[in-house]
């Protein structure tokens, strides 16, 4: 059944690789539609020289580059850091936090445009999917969603490059480095491959934020990170946006090889898949909010947030960030951040990154008074034996009644 003539305008969210450059084209020849190309600056660096030439050349009417680098790491990334999200407790969520904001900007390019249709590269095997379609349907719950991996016959990278050569699309493919990456402020990640072979250790070619542990630096290097309510604001002294502060620390973190992860991961759609990545500033970020939080964050507080953590990770992985139950808890979270206001000192040495100091002029709930394992004359030590007394109540009466039974 033909497609053409049931789409007028659709906003492709466009990359200039194989894929985006063949959907494309494939949008043009399938839906017979204008196709605008829409790109988001996350961070890619050199990555999107060539992509509006690329996008024009391939059939694009226009091609949109829109700079998002700052958001990102506002209003995404650093909420996400405030509650030191972390999904099955490895993954920094560098690809699932770019999503939301990837739609959001893309729905404002279709309704500026007039476009009756959005469209992205995801499979139907993937995350990515279900992320960029349920921000879509937040935003615009009548826009038409083209998926082309949904509704293509090409299922292989040898079929995509024979529709590229057929169409003299100008993507180039490498075969030194096959699989698939993803970049941006936060992290880079890479699927596929030699990767698909859970046994095998990732390439050393494969790695582009950091240098191997072995050769980083023989001398560690101290960092300071200063925090204002939960929010990194300053490195070294010298105060920083959001987005050129994440580039520092991916400068910083890179050289001493900090940030390599190696992962099985759970997908939303049900299947496990394999994942490295590179998150070097996020890594020193996420330790010093902790650092900070420890001296300044009250006990049951913190046992709060850190409970409803692992939902909260689940919310951004599964594509939930405009969903009112992430943002219910991300109001409980910016509450507990109010007094998140300190600096830590960070150890960087050979691919480890660890606290070794961390002070609050102003919240510090630290007292040395009462901690201190010398004299003093504000804790009578005594007080624990009726502390202890009472918590061991509910054990003393089951052993009574043990003892009873025999």
């Amino acid at each position: 059944m033909s497609k053409k003539g049931q789409v007028k305008k659709a906003v492709l969210a466009y990359s200039g690789g194989l894929d985006t450059s063949i959907i494309l084209k494939w949008l043009v020849e399938e839906y017979g539609c204008e196709v605008v190309a829409y790109c988001a600056d996350l961070g890619q660096g050199e990555e999107l020289d060539h992509v509006p030439d690329k996008a024009k050349k391939t059939g694009a009417s226009s091609c949109h580059i829109v700079d998002l680098k700052e958001e990102f790491a506002r209003d995404f990334v650093f909420p996400m850091f405030r509650a030191n999200a972390i999904y099955e407790g490895r993954y920094f969520l560098g690809t699932s936090i770019a999503r939301p904001l990837i739609s959001k900007a893309q729905m404002e390019i279709a309704a500026k445009e007039g476009a009756d249709a959005v469209s992205h590269g995801a499979t139907g095997k993937g995350n990515d999917q279900v992320r960029f379609e349920i921000a879509y349907y937040h935003f615009d719950p009548a826009i038409k969603v083209i998926a082309p991996w949904r509704e293509w016959d090409m299922k292989s990278r040898s079929a995509l490059e024979a529709y590229a050569k057929k169409h003299g699309i100008p993507v180039p493919t490498s075969k030194k480095f096959p699989w698939s990456s993803d970049r941006n402020l936060l992290h880079i990640s890479f699927e596929g491959d030699v990767l698909e072979n859970p046994w095998a250790e990732a390439p050393e070619e494969m790695y582009v934020l950091t240098v191997r542990p072995e050769d980083a630096p023989d001398q560690a290097e101290f960092v300071e990170i200063a925090f204002e309510q939960g929010d990194a604001v300053a490195v070294n002294g010298e105060r920083l946006s959001p987005a050129k502060l994440m580039a520092k620390l991916n400068e910083l973190g890179g050289k001493h090889g900090i940030g390599r992860v190696d992962l099985m991961e759970n997908r939303y759609v049900g299947m496990k898949s394999r994942g490295v990545y590179e998150t070097p500033g996020g890594t020193i970020l996420e330790e010093a909010h902790r650092a900070v939080e420890s001296i300044t964050m009250d006990r049951e507080v913190m046992h709060l947030r850190d409970s409803l953590v692992p939902r909260y990770a689940a919310m951004i992985y599964n594509g939930y960030w405009f969903a009112p139950e992430r943002l219910a808890l991300q109001a409980l979270i910016d509450n507990t951040q109010q007094t998140v206001n300190g600096k830590a000192r960070i150890k960087l040495y050979k691919g480890h990154c660890r606290v070794v100091g961390r002070d609050s002029a102003t919240d510090s709930l630290f007292n040395v008074d009462f901690a201190t394992f010398e004299a003093d004359e504000v804790y009578n030590q005594a007080d624990a034996e009726g502390f202890i007394k009472l918590n061991a109540l509910r054990l003393r009466i089951a052993a009574i009644q043990r003892a009873a039974k025999k």
